[in-house]
């Protein structure tokens, strides 16, 4: 259809002006409009940017003169500890000796002195004015003058400038109306004694500031030091442009300053900053080259942006052109379109209006395209897309009679068949056994009948046969596909042996945990029971809840901190009739937790047993201890018992010669029946002793316990001659024991200590028994004799079972008393002592709910 273009009434000016004079207008006008914004904005915001450029770059350069200056003491104080570590200093300090009683008066030279290494040191520094040798008092003991300086009276002996802790240090100080660098090194002679200090004494002038900024471009920048609570320089750079004395504010006219801190030298007790001042001329000159570079910058971005948009808007005309001529001449070719007016003026406007009439024109012709050949691909794309999608599986496509029409590569190795030799067979007779013959005939029938062609509803599990003979299971999808003439199926077969060996396998180890004798549980985050294998009952019997509940509260608290940690826990718990040790394991990133349960009844059951066979050890530990005893105990017993016979003689005689009166009889009673106690309190603590009792723990006093054993071996150490000296700790030493045992184990170190002393001189036999609290923590009680000691080689073996140093001993009575205080959750150690003899102690742990009394 002829394509004719509508003349629009609109923009009729704008459409009779050609687009290279549009741009230039355009481009002008945009010019002066960025030149007009930049000329109001640009101006400010580079005085700003200047200001804080600036600013920064002073704060910069300040920092780096700074830190030229503290690098240029650093290399003094080099040089200084250098020197003092010298070994013609060592060497020259060897015969020297400076007594405290020489004078005041140092020894002066106007030299440098012989022990300087060669000048090479001083290339890269300033001559320090004197070299000091200061003793370890801090007295001047030699004075080397370098120059014509003489040295400040400040420094001519003792003074708190030279006095200090024994470090190496620089000081800033001002020293006869001069600013002086002191830096000291502690100096040794070659025998490494300290024989005092090397301090080089350096004037702050204007020398030592121009080298210490040597090899910087400076731009008539200067440095100072300055004195901050008066305002005042003390040195300069340059005397000439600012000279001492000379005020802060003085100079503020012709110089920008910044003034920094001194962080470095902690010893100086003066205000020190150190200025960098740079000359105003300098900044106004830098300001004004850059007020006219940004001049510059402005007419040649407003030129440049001029020229660009004239030039693009001139080649966009030009290529507007050259694309409307060829469209003109398509339209012409493949459409039949007439040629668009090219008018004078602006092409733009005509080339919109063609092409929204183009593109219409485009559109139709596209869709009578499309429908002519769609019918003639449909065929196929619908066999080719099918065949596509499930290329790695066996893909056969049948007819409606079920022949083989297509057999793929896949199917061709699955089956044992060449493609020629499956075309033209019958699919079910050839591919199935004859039990799964029937069973696909009757999904044919279903794929045939039913209006859903979905493959995944179609899916089936038969059993096929390879040309061998062999079967495999397959899983078969049919897939119906409307030719234009007649109906074909698709076929997608997929060996699923692998995937039934895997199910068996899954089903193998899902059996695992319900087969395991041990509980085996699975809980999520809400602590509800995911699983529990028959193991499991008791447990949840014993948690009160069945499988798909919820655990108690306190155990769903632990599951989810040990899900929020991600931290294995156990834990012990004791139901009705059996003990189970259970671990938590928490499995984070699937958010459960299982639990491992292990039976441990009859581990518990051996620790009780092992625990009352100990206890009968011990036991029969006490009761060989009482027969060792029993000569003791009876002395012990018969002089109560003889004092009772006495007095109750006594008493019958008195009453016989009534002369006595009642007074007498009283007191005489009241003794009987005070060692009629005393023995039946022996009788009762003996009883004790050996009495077979479970173990009880109490909170009881430890002297208390060494105070009561002490009276059991009273009568064995009187016979030996031995007097037991007894030193407690001042307070009560309160331990939750069983008191039973404990005696028993101090009662068999005192009695090992008496038997050592015996084979020593009466007047060489000393015991002692001291109580101690350590830390705070721990009661200590120790048993100290002057025996002969324990050997080394005995050392070792003292606490090995049936060991033993005495002469029928059975070597149990230590072991014994060992496994006793390990079990109270102490210790028992042995030593030997610097002096000769032993030394036993016990240690146990504080009652730290008692306090101390």
């Amino acid at each position: 259809m002829p394509l004719s273009l509508k003349r629009p009434q609109k923009l009729s000016l704008l459409r009779r002006i050609p687009m290279p004079l549009m741009s230039v207008i355009i481009g002008l006008f945009c010019g002066l409009l960025v030149w007009g914004v930049l000329d109001q904005v640009q101006p400010r915001a580079l005085r700003s940017i200047f200001a804080e450029e600036l600013q920064s770059r002073l704060d910069q350069q300040a920092r780096e003169t700074l830190i030229r200056f503290d690098n240029y003491v650093l290399a003094h104080t080099s040089t200084a500890r250098l020197l003092a570590n010298h070994r013609q200093l060592a060497d020259y300090l060897e015969p020297v000796y400076w007594y405290r009683a020489d004078g005041d008066l140092p020894e002066q030279y106007r030299e440098s002195p012989r022990w300087l290494p060669e000048s090479s040191l001083w290339q890269s520094l300033i001559r320090p004015s004197h070299i000091l040798l200061l003793d370890n008092d801090g007295r001047p003991r030699e004075v080397y003058q370098l120059g014509e300086r003489q040295l400040p009276a400040e420094l001519g002996g003792a003074s708190e400038l030279l006095l200090g802790e024994r470090k190496a240090r620089a000081t800033l100080t001002i020293l006869a109306g001069q600013l002086y660098l002191l830096v000291s090194e502690p100096a040794e002679d070659a025998t490494g004694t300290e024989m005092g200090f090397l301090m080089l004494v350096v004037p702050i002038d204007e020398q030592f500031l121009m080298a210490s900024q040597q090899g910087i471009s400076s731009n008539g920048v200067l440095v100072g030091i300055l004195e901050a609570d008066e305002q005042r320089f003390l040195a300069s750079s340059d005397q000439s442009r600012l000279h001492r004395q000379q005020r802060l504010n003085e100079v503020e006219a012709d110089f920008l300053v910044t003034s920094q801190s001194f962080s470095d030298y902690e010893d100086t007790t003066l205000n020190l900053q150190f200025a960098t001042l740079v000359p105003r001329s300098v900044v106004q000159a830098m300001r004004d080259r850059v007020a006219g570079l940004e001049m510059r910058q402005r007419l040649v971005t407003a030129f440049t942006f001029v020229t660009i948009f004239t030039l693009v808007f001139y080649l966009l005309s030009e290529r507007l052109n050259k694309i409307l001529q060829r469209i003109s001449r398509f339209s012409r070719r493949a459409l039949g379109a007439k040629q668009p007016v090219i008018e004078r003026g602006n092409q733009l406007f005509v080339l919109e209006d063609w092409i929204h009439q183009f593109i219409q024109l485009v559109r139709d012709t596209r869709e009578e395209m499309r429908q002519q050949h769609e019918s003639e691909m449909h065929e196929s794309e619908m066999l080719k897309q099918a065949i596509m999608e499930t290329a790695l599986d066996s893909i056969i496509t049948i007819d409606r009679r079920g022949v083989i029409i297509e057999f793929n590569p896949t199917a061709e190795q699955t089956f044992g068949y060449d493609r020629q030799e499956a075309l033209g067979q019958v699919f079910a007779e050839l591919i199935f056994n004859n039990e799964s013959r029937p069973q696909f005939t009757l999904l044919m029938a279903d794929v045939l009948s039913s209006r859903d062609w979905a493959p995944d509803e179609m899916r089936h599990e038969l059993t096929a046969v390879k040309r061998g003979g062999a079967v495999f299971p397959v899983e078969l999808a049919i897939k119906p596909i409307r030719l234009k003439s007649r109906l074909a199926f698709t076929i997608y077969m997929h060996d699923i042996s692998n995937r039934r060996r895997t199910e068996l396998e899954i089903r193998s180890l899902a059996k695992f945990a319900s087969e395991s004798p041990s509980p085996i549980l699975r809980v999520n985050r809400r602590g509800v029971i995911l699983y529990a294998n028959g193991a499991s009952d008791e447990l949840l019997d014993y948690w009160g809840c069945e499988r798909a509940q919820t655990l108690p509260l306190y155990w769903r608290n632990r599951v989810t901190e040990i899900l929020g940690n991600g931290e294995d826990w156990q834990t012990q718990v004791n139901s009705s009739s059996r003990i189970y040790s259970l671990l938590f394991t928490p499995v984070v990133d699937l958010g459960y937790v299982n639990i491992y349960g292990r039976d441990i009844t009859a581990e518990r059951q051996a620790e009780h047993q092992a625990r009352e066979h100990q206890q009968e050890l011990i036991h029969v530990s006490r009761l060989s201890t009482m027969g060792e005893m029993a000569t003791g105990l009876a002395h012990e017993l018969n002089q109560p018992l003889s004092a009772i016979a006495n007095f109750a003689n006594g008493s019958v005689r008195r009453l016989q010669a009534s002369g006595q009166g009642p007074e007498d009889i009283l007191y005489a009673l009241g003794q009987i029946t005070a060692q009629a106690d005393r023995a039946g309190e022996i009788i009762k603590r003996l009883r004790a002793l050996v009495r077979k009792q479970t173990p009880v723990r109490r909170v009881a006093d430890l002297n208390e316990v060494v105070r009561e054993v002490c009276s059991f071996v009273e009568f064995e150490a009187r016979k030996a001659g031995i007097v037991i000296e007894q030193e407690f700790y001042v307070h009560n030493l309160l331990v939750r024991i069983d008191v039973v045992q404990i005696e028993q184990v101090l009662l068999n170190l005192i009695r090992n200590a008496l038997e050592a002393l015996r084979e020593m001189p009466e007047d060489g036999r000393s015991l002692v028994i001291q109580t101690d609290c350590q830390d705070g923590e721990w009661a200590v009680a120790r048993v100290l004799d002057t025996g002969p000691g324990i050997r080394d080689e005995e050392m070792a073996r003292l606490f090995e079972p049936f060991f033993t140093t005495k002469q029928g001993g059975m070597g149990m009575g230590l072991i014994i008393s060992r496994t006793i205080i390990e079990d109270h959750g102490g210790t028992v150690n042995a030593e030997q002592r610097t002096g000769g003899g032993s030394c036993f102690s016990i240690r146990l742990p504080s009652n730290r709910n008692s306090d101390e009394q």
